[in-house]
């Protein structure tokens, strides 16, 4: 069982950490983009980091 280290009160993560989670998914596009096409999987799986990137940057919004 993982418990969750931070309280139920807290607001969320914090700043640091989003902006380390935002640069670790750029990273992540950045390292699978080629000239060449996608597989389907790769275009799902790609569709999913920015989905995840664009999630993170809203979090951000309220930080910053």
């Amino acid at each position: 069982m993982h418990l969750n280290p931070i309280p139920g009160d807290n607001p969320g993560l914090p700043s640091a950490r989003l902006f380390e989670i935002h640069d670790c998914l750029t990273l992540a596009l950045d390292a699978t983009e080629r000239p060449s096409g996608y597989s389907q999987s790769e275009r799902e799986a790609r569709s999913y980091v920015r989905a995840a990137l664009r999630r993170v940057g809203k979090l951000m919004e309220g930080v910053a």
